[in-house]
């Protein structure tokens, strides 16, 4: 089964920035969908961004406009654009991937996202 490994992680202040990536251990073939979901002490995981393999994404009401999500193809790899970030944005940030007609995901281990005021 294919792993994710997630990069990228760590401390930024308000109104900063930060970039997630998470890349495949082989190459992906196919249309699948990536994305990213996030999860705060105490609050159910809850979906970030995705995008598609035809580029085509969609995101958040709390993010969008903040985060961008992108995806390298030939790597098999989704990033994570994340500015004007805030504090409520700090959270664990976990990277997916499934094919686009099953609801099965492969997660990745998370990667910790801290936002000081």
């Amino acid at each position: 089964q294919v792993q994710l490994m997630e990069s990228g992680g760590g401390l930024a202040q308000a109104g900063g920035s930060l970039r997630l990536s998470c890349a495949t251990s082989e190459r992906i073939f196919g249309s699948t969908i990536m994305g990213w979901y996030r999860q705060a002490p105490g609050n159910q995981r809850e979906k970030v961004a995705s995008i598609t393999s035809g580029g085509i994404s969609d995101y958040a009401d709390s993010v969008e406009g903040r985060f961008t999500i992108t995806r390298d193809n030939a790597k098999s790899t989704v990033y994570l654009q994340m500015d004007s970030l805030k504090p409520e944005d700090t959270a664990v940030y976990y990277c997916y991937i499934r094919e686009w007609n099953r609801a099965t995901k492969v997660w990745g281990q998370g990667t910790q996202v801290t936002v000081s005021s």
